[in-house]
């Protein structure tokens, strides 16, 4: 597929199949998260690949409550997912990285120092990438955050300290029906109104 095709065609998923998604697919997917950039090539990211109800129902059981999962019907076609995705953002390895003689001097060695945090915009990064490949190799992906349970998950899958989920990724193949986003009625908004040229 095009990348402008994929772009277009890019949405959040909201209920998947549950069959497995193949193996050299999914490699293909997590792999593309590895080409995002990175400031100074930190590459300061690490993603936890759940596959299957085995390891994805502890994953909802932890992040969520049995009252929230039996609110709305469509949160089932979430958990259908036979994947999720941890994407996470790893502080330290941004602060090592400016603390080495090539980046020295900037002040970048404490967190303080960065006006943005890149450790989170980069994994951002590669998390759509994996959106992207999702949409190329024919799977539905959602980008949800994690509200609750946070410890009690990175625990469960014995993630070392330093470690921050930035979200989560559920992926699979869609399932009909995929009722779209209640929050698409606002419309996209104009591009005169977002696009500035020359100055504000």
């Amino acid at each position: 597929m095009e990348l402008q095709q994929a772009i277009r065609r890019r949405r959040m998923v909201r209920n998947f199949d549950p069959r497995p998604v193949p193996a050299e697919v999914l490699e293909r997917v997590v792999g593309n998260a590895l080409r995002a950039p990175s400031a100074g090539f930190a590459q300061g990211w690490a993603f936890v690949v759940l596959e299957g109800p085995d390891q994805t129902a502890p994953f909802w059981e932890l992040t969520t409550t049995p009252e929230w999962r039996a609110r709305r019907s469509r949160r089932a076609g979430v958990q259908a997912a036979p994947v999720v995705i941890l994407p996470m953002a790893h502080e330290q390895a941004y602060l090592d990285r400016y603390a080495e003689p090539d980046k020295a001097g900037l002040g970048m060695e404490v967190a303080a120092g960065w006006p943005v945090p890149y450790w989170l915009t980069d994994t951002a990064f590669a998390s759509l990438l994996m959106l992207l490949t999702a949409v190329d190799a024919g799977l539905g992906a959602l980008f949800f955050g994690i509200f609750r349970g946070e410890r009690e998950l990175l625990d469960h899958l014995g993630v070392p300290g330093g470690y921050k989920p930035i979200g989560a990724i559920a992926l699979g193949y869609p399932a009909e029906p995929d009722p779209l986003s209640l929050s698409l009625g606002r419309g996209r908004r104009d591009p005169e109104e977002v696009v500035h040229r020359g100055r504000w």
